[in-house]
């Protein structure tokens, strides 16, 4: 049994043990097939744990995994190369609905298919990056949902700059090929000059480039780090915690499980939320409607984690303003 099989199984059996339909939803007269493409490692836990959440919501829908739906997973962490293959490879299974995640792996999906709906999650301003024609009304064959305005940016450096006042220039570690992380560091920027902080831009696509580019950067003093979402920095997270913690670098970071893992702080969605509204979209798809009539959702919660172990770690102490308004603080 290949490996991806073997994961598919494994989130098969977690859906399997609720009740198997509802009431309410009619079963196909076939077997649906359900296409996932994601930008994490099939071995990382954080790329499972949404991708739980996501069946679970099909599951309540009355779509179960080996019943009257089947999923292939595909996964393109490592290169933009292994992306590519990924989605062809997919696309040629000819699937009723596919699953991504990211710009970074939309993008190369879309050189692909025109024609199978597609439902993304955590794109950042789609209509910018030329995905849809409007929040509104995307068009084409997809729609789905944004973890953030582009102003996001701007609030990471605000809450760096309130947990560490002494940081004076602060690096965006980032994948240029996204159009959105692009926006997020204008944004950045624009609040970092209103607050005299000098911004600088660490553009990486591997895990050597992120050691070379922090190292280099942490020469200077008084420095700080925003870690923009992407597949280059989510499959390499570990790397980039245990650098901002070797060179004692207050970071920010979009998503809680960078926090979990050792990080100082993270403002951003929970994606297992938005994987189970995920799967109402993809129900909807399932039973006839068209992406291009269904509107791109945007976030309505966010949440701030802190872990003040880190903090400690490197010589910080986290206001308490900030304590209180925090949704998860690690101890």
């Amino acid at each position: 049994m290949q490996r991806r099989d073997f994961i598919a199984l494994l989130l098969g059996v977690a859906t399997a043990r609720a009740p198997a339909f509802p009431a309410s939803a009619q079963q196909p007269d076939r077997m649906r097939l359900i296409g996932v493409l994601t930008g994490f490692d099939e071995s990382d836990p954080e790329g499972q744990r949404p991708l739980s959440a996501f069946h679970d919501g099909l599951n309540q829908l009355g779509w179960v995994d080996g019943h009257n739906i089947r999923t292939k997973y595909r996964w393109g962490a490592r290169d933009a190369s292994s992306v590519r293959t990924e989605a062809a490879e997919l696309v040629r299974l000819a699937p009723d609905v596919i699953l991504v995640n990211s710009s970074s792996v939309l993008r190369p999906l879309l050189q692909e298919t025109r024609t199978i709906p597609i439902v993304f999650l955590q794109v950042n301003d789609p209509v910018a990056s030329g995905f849809v024609a409007s929040l509104a009304h995307p068009g084409g064959n997809i729609t789905g949902f944004t973890p953030a305005e582009t102003s996001m940016g701007g609030k990471w450096i605000q809450l760096l700059k309130q947990v560490a006042p002494a940081v004076n220039v602060i690096a965006a570690i980032l994948s240029l090929s996204s159009t959105a992380n692009v926006a997020m560091l204008r944004a950045a920027e624009a609040i970092a000059s209103s607050i005299d902080v000098r911004m600088t831009t660490l553009a990486v696509s591997n895990g050597a480039e992120i050691e070379r580019a922090v190292e280099e950067f942490a020469r200077q003093p008084n420095g700080g780090l925003i870690v923009l979402p992407d597949p280059v920095t989510n499959f390499n997270r570990e790397l980039i915690i245990s650098l901002a913690a070797r060179y004692k670098l207050p970071a920010v970071y979009a998503y809680r499980y960078f926090v979990a893992d050792g990080g100082l702080l993270s403002y951003g969605i929970d994606p297992a939320d938005q994987y189970r509204q995920a799967a109402a979209y993809v129900h909807r798809i399932l039973k006839g409607e068209k992406p291009a009539d269904m509107p791109v959702q945007q976030p309505t919660k966010f949440e701030l984690v802190i872990n003040l172990k880190t903090a400690k770690a490197i010589g910080l102490t986290i206001p308490e303003s900030i304590l209180l308004g925090a949704d998860w603080v690690i101890e």
